[in-house]
């Protein structure tokens, strides 16, 4: 019998496969009685399959799946298991015969959705009265179905992928919780192909079972793998063919087991063409069952009835799928062009009710029409129209690929793209790589590329964004640069030695935070031990022409080259590539720099110490000391409506970070890029929309009041009873200054008996769980767009706590401040950043970590440069005399950086170490 899983709502009826199997299994004179096997299953209610039985076909519905179904994903990532109960429930009035239960997804924690929604399914009747398959790639998660399932289940699945003794002791967990399995055509060497590694991979796992483990062979499914036919590469022409005579073989040398297999997995050379599909799959299961195929996983509106195949089109299909013609795949190509030419797939294919008039255009400016304008749309159809023009899947790349970005790369570089559509374009370019990946890798070519150079790119040490990296990585790609792209918080060992395995061409570096920079320079000096030549490029928020040529660039003997951003990287390379003069002329520029550098070290007067605390800022003793409310505290909060944090976000800098500069909503009219500002804002509304629908973040956030006293640079905080909680130490500006007589410190804004808070927010893991969702689909634009968000997120939940906090102080409620009077920070109090311009030292956040106990209360841990993980995150300090402003520190004498270093314990190289981006 054939166990069908249902793919969704169509015309298909399950009575109609039903009937194609019998129609099947009847005329199948190959069948042994000795070796039909039979499965009992079970829910609340018994289950037993005969093979060669059409009375014994099952459907297994695979809509509580969520790699199938986009409805049951979306109410479980909203976490509406009542929804998702009702998908399962209506699977099973459908006339599904089991359900397939799965929650493989990055964002998702399976073991726990796993054990939820099968004991919410358990007190359901009307479901669980049919058996279920735990479906998942992750044995925990298989393990957590098996300990609540009730009755007997189907795992999916088990392999020798891991070694034999792995899949021994996961039978036996299996065995023991009496459930059958699924057994994947898998070893220790991959993934089976060819017809002997079916049977031998098969018949090895089949003895291991039954003669050592003792299972019972009818508790045993084997998906001997469908692959995918008519790819072009000639070894893929005999895989249907070893399908089914592998379901033959397994059947006699497998006695009582069944076998299954992903009928659709034949067809996906096709996709898009629903006709030809369609054909694939009905004559694909046609001759499987024939061979003795007991389950199928396919979607029941994809599978016709086998005898109202067009004529023409099944012998095509068929001397594919038999591998009967060895032109059989240019063949099937031809009828496929000949059926859209004719409109049999057309609309179908595109989900459009016409064929957009550019389509009409020959296949190189079709492609280069998607890629302009970052249409992804057909671009699968039309790479498979090019590999077969072509021939190979790197002439692909190379040719009508690589000439499409090149026009991408030149209006970029003519200022006629922005770098949204540019980061649009690139996700058509590596959707196009995708579907020609499978291809290249079975050709197992290697080099051969015109690649403009390899470039091995990462954020260092310590350091987790990479925002600015990634759309770096973008721009170098869409320019026919080979890009590396090592992540974040790389050390410098593990970039040397990717530079050096890769052959780099360059190296970029890219950094946020100023322990970063302190990093960059211990790279350079590696660079230079090792004794590199390759071209070093600098790139980061933190990050300035001066500071590449005079902290970075006399480390290391080769070009050390600061890029301010993403727009102006391919000019840098280009002119590396190819301006003999480019080497003298930086080392010129770069001494230039150092010179002035060292002239105005000259020139600049520092006061000692003393002198400026004596200027120090005197806040109005007048002024009432504003006292919290509620008392003294810490608080835990994770009751945030994201909805609500979208109103407080300031628009400006996330045009900054795609290079669009201006201030938001005066950029939407910008004269020379208003309308790419305002498509990049309606993407991010309108993702912006799905985050807060689908609660894709997780916005939470810590903080307390203390009560607090400043002295000199230090605060000191006490619990209620006057014992010292913690002590911040904090710099004194002491440049002299041509006018004014102020030299500021935060501690000088801290009265006796005062109050200073610290805070930490973050929007939480679902960040970098959504973007690498975009990530893995190819779609960098999508990705960068997510980690946007979740900064002026996290950045707009740090305004909303503050306002909060401030009403807790009992000044704040009678604000009445708009949007952008907070912007404009019109409010009476600051929230400094630890280890930004009025207080450097990163170092300072361990303080604050352990005061509110971060990691514990909201899951913020600092790496070891005191970078805040996960990256969309914001934390500092509260201050709320009227009196208290934000300033940089700037140069600080010995003196101060002896004192500094004494009161924390450390010397004063250490203290300079991490206060140096901003001091002398």
């Amino acid at each position: 019998g054939l166990v069908n899983i249902v793919g969704g709502c169509c015309g298909t009826t399950p009575d109609h496969i039903r009937e194609v199997a019998a129609s099947v299994v009847g005329v199948n004179p190959r069948r042994r009685p000795e070796l039909q096997g039979r499965l009992r299953l079970s829910g609340l209610e018994p289950l037993e399959v005969i093979a060669g039985q059409a009375s014994g076909f099952l459907m297994v519905g695979e809509r509580t799946n969520v790699t199938g179904s986009p409805k049951f994903q979306k109410l479980i990532a909203a976490d509406d298991f009542e929804g998702a109960l009702s998908v399962a429930r209506q699977q099973v009035e459908n006339g599904a015969n089991l359900i397939d239960v799965n929650f493989d997804e990055g964002m998702l924690d399976g073991v726990k959705c796993m054990t939820r929604f099968l004991n919410l399914a358990g007190s359901e009747p009307s479901i669980t009265r049919v058996p279920v398959m735990v479906d998942s790639s992750d044995f925990r998660v298989i393990e957590a179905g098996l300990k609540t399932l009730q009755g007997k289940g189907v795992v999916n699945s088990l392999s020798l992928k891991g070694g034999v003794e792995e899949f021994k002791r996961q039978a036996r967990l299996v065995r023991r919780y009496g459930a059958a399995a699924v057994v994947m055509a898998f070893d220790e060497q991959g993934q089976a192909a060819t017809l002997e590694d079916k049977v031998r991979i098969c018949g090895r796992a089949y003895r291991i079972l039954v003669e050592e483990e003792g299972w019972d062979p009818s508790d045993i499914i084997f998906d001997p793998n469908v692959l995918t036919v008519a790819t072009g590469i000639e070894e893929h022409q005999e895989y249907g063919v070893a399908f089914i005579e592998a379901i033959r073989r397994i059947k006699a040398d497998c006695p009582g087991a069944f076998t299954s297999g992903g009928i659709s997995n034949v067809s996906f050379s096709f996709r898009g063409n629903h006709a030809i599909r369609e054909a694939m799959h009905s004559a694909f299961l046609y001759h499987s069952i024939r061979a003795g195929l007991d389950m199928g996983i396919v979607n029941a509106g994809m599978v016709g009835v086998y005898e109202q195949i067009d004529p023409g089109l099944r012998d095509a299909v068929e001397d594919v799928i038999l591998n009967r013609r060895a032109d059989a795949t240019e063949r099937l190509l031809a009828l496929a062009e000949t059926l859209k030419k004719a409109g049999t797939e057309g609309e179908r294919s595109t989900g459009l009710q016409g064929i957009p008039k550019w389509r009409e255009a020959p296949l190189e400016e079709r492609i280069t029409h998607s890629l302009i304008h970052g249409i992804t749309d057909f671009i699968d159809e039309d790479t498979r129209e090019a590999l077969s023009k072509l021939g190979r899947p790197l002439l692909v790349i190379e040719g009508p690929l690589m000439a499409g970005m090149a026009v991408v790369g030149d209006l970029f570089g003519q200022g006629k793209m922005f770098l949204p559509q540019v980061v649009k374009s690139a996700r058509v370019m590596k959707k196009a790589v995708a579907w020609l990946t499978p291809y290249m890798d079975a050709e197992k070519r290697a080099g051969g590329s015109s690649s403009q150079g390899r470039f091995v790119i990462a954020t260092v040490k310590g350091d987790v964004h990479d925002i600015g990296k990634n759309i770096v990585s973008v721009v170098l790609g869409c320019n026919g640069y080979e890009v590396v792209d090592l992540g974040v918080m790389v050390s410098c060992e593990k970039i040397l030695e990717a530079a050096h395995e890769k052959n780099a061409d360059f190296i970029g570096l890219s950094g946020l935070i100023t322990p970063s920079l302190e990093e960059m320079i211990f790279n350079a000096q590696e660079m230079k031990r090792r004794e590199f030549k390759t071209p070093l490029l600098i790139g980061g928020a933190t990050t300035s022409q001066a500071h590449t040529a005079i902290k970075i660039a006399p480390h290391y003997p080769g070009p050390v080259v600061h890029v301010a951003d993403a727009s102006r990287v391919v000019n840098v390379l280009s002119r590396m590539r190819t301006d003999p003069g480019f080497g003298s002329g930086l080392a010129l520029e770069q001494e230039s720099l150092r010179e002035a550098h060292r002239r105005r070290e000259r020139s600049t007067e520092l006061l000692s110490l003393d002198e400026a605390r004596g200027r120090r800022a005197r806040p109005d003793s007048a002024v009432p000391l504003a006292r919290p409310e509620q008392g003294h505290g810490r608080w835990v909060r994770r009751d945030f409506d994201l909805a609500d944090l979208a109103t407080y976000i300031d628009w400006s800098p996330f045009f900054w970070t795609w290079d669009l500069k201006g201030v938001f909503p005066a950029i939407l009219e910008h004269p020379a890029h208003g309308a790419q500002a305002r498509e990049l804002h309606r993407d991010a509304t309108t993702l912006l929309e799905r985050i807060i629908n689908q609660r894709r973040f997780e916005p939470q956030a810590v903080f307390g009041l203390y009560r607090a006293s400043g002295h000199d640079e230090t605060i000191a905080l006490e619990d209620s009873s006057g014992g010292e909680l913690e002590r911040f130490e904090f710099l004194r500006q002491q440049k002299k200054k041509v006018s004014g007589d102020t030299y500021y410190c935060l501690a000088d804004f801290v009265r006796e008996d005062d109050t200073v808070g610290a805070f930490c927010v973050s929007m939480g893991d679902g960040v970098r769980r959504f973007s690498a969702e975009f990530e893995q689909a190819h779609d960098d634009y999508s990705a960068i767009l997510v980690k946007a968000l979740g900064d002026r997120l996290a950045e707009a939940l740090a305004e909303k706590l503050h306002a909060d906090v401030r009403s807790m102080m009992g000044f704040g409620r009678s604000e009445g401040l708009t949007r952008q009077d907070l912007i404009a920070e019109k409010y009476r109090g600051i929230r400094p950043a630890l280890g930004y311009p009025a207080c450097p030292d990163h170092t300072e956040k361990q303080k604050l970590w352990k005061l509110l106990d971060v990691e514990s209360a909201i899951g913020v841990s600092l790496t070891e440069n005191f970078a805040m993980n996960p990256a969309s995150s914001v934390s500092g300090l509260y201050f709320f005399d009227p009196a208290a402003r934000y300033f940089a520190v700037g140069d600080v004498g010995d003196d101060q950086l002896s004192a500094y270093a004494a009161r924390k314990g450390i010397s004063p190289a250490e203290a300079a170490r991490w206060i140096r981006p901003f001091g002398s």
